[in-house]
């Protein structure tokens, strides 16, 4: 069984993408900078928005955070969406997921910028993707796939079975999975909470996605000898073995199902830092204008 350290890897990307913006400096150009808006204060999304603010100065982006409150009218967000996509400073910019209950994310989603939707969530890249055109891959399939390449895991006419179906996750590595690339060429099922025989489907698979958000779903005698496991799972449960008190835990029962596999990603430390690294990817992608040209 090999672990797949995905902190490693992150660390070699942010290291590559600071030596490209090293040598746009030198060269006069502009320097890659990355907004974030965050409404409210989610401790996961406060967490998350910090690591990326942290990842920025890694690879020497310029990084901008805005905060409202979590009483900010839809309206009043739609304006500064607005604002942003105008603002020709910032190459790229992501609102931070969720929003509280009484704003739109599929309205807020729709009214950024294509070409600055660096987490790759408006329709146009949404679609691009599905078939195969250039565009911004949202960052945790974009991940899941870079970690899957470096690791030189095979996927060609592989069995790979997908547990779950989020427009964040599930249906864009499935999709990702199907394409003529390499990592891709997959044979993709794609399972969910009506999915019958799961089990069955699951002991069939090369290469398991497991992305539902069921703490530690996918079991030893879920899985064959060999197979691959990418835990996308990262659920806050009670620990009274922690500082803080709770622990994160994956979709995988690691403890049972690592003995039986070739490959698996830890949590923490296997999916999450290539989900961070993949938006910086794409931030200097939106910098260099190498997707969309003006």
């Amino acid at each position: 069984m090999q672990l797949i350290d995905g902190k490693a890897i992150a660390d070699q990307v942010k290291q590559e993408i600071a030596q490209e913006v090293e040598l746009i400096k030198a060269a006069g150009g502009k320097i890659p900078h990355l907004a974030a808006v965050l409404v409210g204060h989610d401790g996961g999304s406060e967490t998350y928005v910090a690591h990326k603010v942290k990842a920025c100065e890694q690879c020497g982006f310029k990084s901008t955070l805005i905060r409202f409150e979590s009483d900010v009218t839809e309206e009043e967000l739609l304006r500064e969406v607005d604002r942003l996509n105008k603002d020709e400073d910032i190459d790229g910019f992501i609102v931070q997921l969720p929003l509280p209950k009484h704003i739109s994310e599929q309205k807020v989603i729709e009214a950024i910028d294509y070409r600055k939707d660096v987490d790759g969530f408006h329709p146009i890249n949404v679609g691009r993707m599905s078939i195969g055109l250039p565009c911004f891959v949202s960052a945790t399939p974009a991940g899941i796939m870079e970690l899957l390449k470096r690791y030189d895991i095979d996927t060609k006419g592989k069995h790979c079975v997908v547990l779950g179906r989020s427009n964040i996750v599930g249906k864009p590595v499935a999709t990702l999975m199907m394409q003529k690339s390499n990592p891709g060429n997959a044979t993709v099922t794609v399972c969910h909470s009506y999915s019958e025989n799961l089990k069955e489907m699951c002991l069939q698979a090369d290469i398991i996605i497991a992305a539902l958000g069921v703490p530690e779903f996918l079991k030893g005698d879920m899985v064959k000898e060999g197979v691959t496991v990418i835990d996308v799972g990262t659920t806050r449960v009670p620990s009274d073995k922690t500082k803080s008190g709770f622990k994160l835990t994956g979709d995988v029962k690691f403890d049972e199902v690592a003995p039986k596999c070739a490959y698996i990603t830890p949590v923490p430390g296997g999916v999450g830092p290539m989900t961070i690294v993949s938006l910086m990817r794409n931030t200097l992608l939106a910098g260099k204008k190498a997707i969309y040209k003006d």
